[in-house]
């Protein structure tokens, strides 16, 4: 007789199960969320003087920015209510990142401006 206790298959997995209970705009909204804290992180916000953060690194905040763009502009229309906070995070961390670079780019050129247009 074998013990099937160590086998655990998808369906009685408590964390599977309750993936599929949470509705498609709160997974959108937790990625996006998550796309942000960590762009927010790249540029040194979370620092007093965002300057010198350890955690600065705005090549990654470019792309961390950039896949947040490009899955708020194709998903918006399923974020209900939560769809203009998302923009307007989104939009604050590219101006945010503007603010931040040496040498600016033009608008309509930085991260994620090819999915949201410029950003002023």
């Amino acid at each position: 007789m074998t013990d099937d206790t160590s086998h655990t298959s998808a369906t009685s997995d408590p964390r599977a199960r309750d993936l599929a209970d949470i509705p498609a705009a709160e997974v959108i909204t937790r990625a996006a969320v998550m796309l942000m804290s960590a762009a927010a992180e790249k540029i040194g916000l979370s620092s007093p003087d965002p300057d010198t953060s350890d955690h600065r690194d705005l090549d990654e905040a470019r792309r961390l920015i950039t896949a947040l763009a490009g899955l708020v502009t194709a998903s918006a229309e399923y974020l209900g209510p939560h769809a203009g906070p998302v923009r307007d995070g989104l939009k604050s961390l590219q101006l945010a990142f503007r603010e931040a670079s040496a040498a600016p780019d033009e608008p309509g050129s930085g991260p994620g401006e090819k999915y949201t247009g410029p950003v002023w």
